[in-house]
C-alpha cells in the first residue's frame, strides 16, 4: 500500500458538501476532498504507466464525444482511459477520471446502453458520491481496518500498477442510495441527450442472465454493491415507461460496433481467459444474435466447448468450428480446433484433413511442427 494512501486514510473525520459539482470546480486547498483529488491525481499517474491502458485516439475521440453529449458542462474537466480489463464496469474518480474497461465494451450491444452507463458514473461525479462515501469510511472505520480493506481489495487478482486503483475503487463502493440516485440522474442525463430511454434496463437484463449461467448466481463482483439487479431492470423499465415517444432516439448501434470492431478479436480472447464459461457462452450467444462477426464468434464458441470439456461439449466444438467455417472458409484457427477436437473423437479421417487445411491457410504458422506431428498421428 502506498505510503500517500495510507496517509489519507489515516486523515481526519470531516463533512461532505451538499451542493454538487460546479463545472470547473476544484476543491478548497487542505480540504479532505483536496487531498482525495491529490490521492486520485496519482493514481491516475499510475495507471498511465501500468501498461493496461488502450491507447487508441479514434476511440478516445469515441468518447469523448458521448460524455460531451451527456454532460456538455463538465466534460471537458473529464479524463478518460480505456482501461484493458474484460470485465464489465466503469468508474469515475472524484477528480474526472473515468475509467471504461474492455468488458463494457464488448457487452454493450448499443451506443444507448453505452451511454446510459457513462451517465450513471458522471452522476456519481456530479453528485460527489466518492467523496460522501470517502468521508463515511473515514467516520465509521477506524485506520487499521481501513487499510485492512485496502490490503485485501489490491489482491482481488488486478495485477500491476492499477492495483491501488481497484483497491480505492472497493474501499469507496457507493451506497445502494447513492446508486439509485445515479440511475435516476443518469437516465435523465441519457434521455435528455436523445438516447433510447429503454436501452438502460435492457443492458441489465443481458447481465442478469450471464449472472444466472455463473454456477453461482454472482456473477460480476461489482454487482453486489449496486442495488438488486431486479429492482433496478423494474426501476429503470418504469422509468423508460414514462419518457414521451420520439421518433429520433438514438441507438446507433453501427457507430459502436465500427469503433470497437478492430479489438472484437482480442476482447473476445480475454473472455475466455476470465474462466467463467457460463457466463462466456451467454455473452457469445448474445453477440451471435447481433449477427456481429458470425464466423469470429463461433470460432470463440468452438473454443470455450474445447476447452471446458463439460459432457457433450465436444459435440458442440464441432458444431462451432463447423459454423465458423461455413461463415469463412478461410478461417484457419476454426480449422485448427476443428481437427484437434475430431482428433479427440477418434475421427482420424476428418481430422487430417481439418489440420492440413490449416496448414495450407497459414504455411508459416508457428505451431507448424506440433500440427504436423498431429497429422502423422492419424494415418
Amino acid at each position: 500500500m502506498s505510503r500517500w494512501l495510507v496517509l489519507l486514510a489515516l486523515a481526519g473525520c470531516a463533512s461532505a458538501p451538499s451542493a454538487d459539482l460546479a463545472p470547473g470546480e476544484h476543491p478548497a486547498p487542505g480540504s479532505t476532498e483536496a487531498n482525495l483529488w491529490m490521492v486520485m491525481d496519482r493514481v491516475e499517474m499510475q495507471l498511465q504507466a501500468s501498461g493496461q491502458v488502450v491507447r487508441d485516439p479514434a476511440l478516445d475521440a469515441y468518447l469523448v464525444e458521448i460524455v460531451c453529449r451527456l454532460e456538455p458542462e463538465h466534460c471537458r474537466n473529464v479524463r478518460i482511459y480505456v482501461v484493458d480489463v474484460p470485465y464489465f464496469n466503469a468508474s469515475m474518480a472524484p477528480n474526472g477520471v473515468m475509467q471504461v474497461w474492455t468488458g463494457l465494451l464488448l457487452r454493450t450491444e448499443n451506443e444507448a446502453q453505452l451511454a446510459f452507463v457513462l451517465s450513471h458514473e458522471l452522476a456519481h461525479y456530479v453528485r460527489r458520491h466518492s467523496l460522501q462515501r470517502w468521508i463515511d469510511v473515514q467516520n465509521k472505520a477506524n485506520a487499521a481496518s481501513i487499510f485492512a480493506l485496502v490490503t485485501s481489495a489490491a489482491g482481488i487478482g488486478y495485477a500491476g500498477d492499477i492495483g491501488a486503483l481497484a483497491a480505492l475503487a472497493s474501499i469507496m463502493a457507493f451506497s445502494r442510495d447513492q446508486e439509485r440516485e445515479a440511475d435516476a440522474l443518469g437516465l435523465q442525463r441519457a434521455v435528455e441527450a436523445g438516447y433510447e430511454p429503454h436501452e438502460g434496463a435492457r443492458i441489465w437484463r443481458a447481465l442478469r442472465a450471464e449472472q444466472a449461467a455463473s454456477g453461482t448466481g454472482e456473477g460480476f463482483v461489482f454487482l453486489s454493491t449496486h442495488p438488486g439487479v431486479d429492482e433496478r431492470i423494474r426501476t429503470l423499465e418504469a422509468a423508460a415507461r414514462a419518457v414521451p415517444d420520439a421518433a429520433d432516439r438514438t441507438l446507433a448501434a453501427e457507430r459502436l460496433a465500427g469503433v470497437t470492431a478492430p479489438y472484437l478479436d482480442e476482447w473476445l480472447g480475454d473472455e475466455l481467459t476470465r474462466g467463467a464459461p457460463g457466463e462466456s457462452e451467454v455473452l457469445l450467444d448474445r453477440l451471435l444474435e447481433r449477427r456481429r462477426e458470425p464466423s469470429l464468434i463461433q470460432f470463440y464458441r468452438g473454443e470455450l466447448y474445447r476447452r471446458r470439456g463439460a459432457p457433450g461439449d465436444l459435440d458442440r466444438a464441432v458444431s462451432a468450428y463447423e459454423a465458423a467455417i461455413a461463415s469463412d472458409p478461410t478461417a484457419a484457427r476454426a480449422h485448427r480446433g476443428l481437427g484437434q477436437v475430431l482428433i479427440r473423437q477418434g475421427d482420424d479421417a476428418r481430422a487430417r484433413a481439418a489440420l492440413e487445411r490449416y496448414l495450407e491457410l497459414v504455411p508459416d504458422a508457428p505451431d507448424r511442427l506440433m500440427i504436423e506431428e498431429q497429422i502423422k498421428r492419424t494415418r
